[in-house]
């Protein structure tokens, strides 16, 4: 089993999560755990269905060359994750003000329910590329939905601390830094 991978790609889909709870923190806005947890059950079956998804192309390529594909599907979307990073932080704190639309400084399940479909794109091309190289769906989408609430919770408890460190400022990067590791190791095992 990849549990390595598996692990890292569950660190890596929800960095975003850090930055946006570091956000939230700094903003005192608070994410209850039913609005983390619901955030957390949007990446997993996001996940689930892109691992499926990615799975099935291995009916229609050998293993090997479907591996190699969803090898460098994860470099590239790490290369993206980056590259979009550098043109614009689509994770700012300016535009995290509009999901909060009650502006009650409180997460709602109907806002959570927003945050989550943004949040769960970094989890479907990852999905793909899981899929593809034959880990396991299961494991994967439980060390989603368990990194998703970790990085969450962290990230609005410790909200001003954290955001001025490198972490906080960088979640992006390292995010497709991870990804890039990931699908570069897993070509070479």
């Amino acid at each position: 089993m990849h549990w390595i991978t598996i692990i890292l790609i569950g660190i890596a889909a929800n960095l975003d999560n850090l930055g946006i709870g570091l956000a939230y923190g700094v903003k005192k806005t608070k994410v209850p755990l039913s609005s983390n947890f619901t955030i957390a059950v949007i990446s997993m079956i996001v996940t689930y269905l892109s691992v499926m998804i990615g799975s099935a192309l291995i009916d229609y390529i050998t293993p090997h060359k479907a591996n190699f594909v969803g090898n460098l599907m994860l470099c590239a979307i790490g290369l993206y994750t980056i590259i979009s990073y550098k043109i614009s932080c689509t994770t700012s704190a300016e535009n995290l003000e509009g999901i909060d639309k009650d502006r009650n400084n409180i997460i709602t399940f109907r806002e959570a329910l927003v945050l989550g479909l943004i949040l769960s794109i970094n989890c479907l091309g990852s999905g793909i590329a899981i899929g593809a190289n034959g880990i396991s769906a299961i494991w994967t989408v439980i060390s989603i939905g368990f990194f998703s609430i970790l990085t969450f919770a962290i990230g609005d408890h410790f909200g001003l601390l954290l955001s001025k460190t490198f972490i906080g400022k960088y979640s992006t990067v390292i995010s497709g830094l991870i990804l890039i590791f990931i699908g570069v190791f897993e070509i070479f095992i």
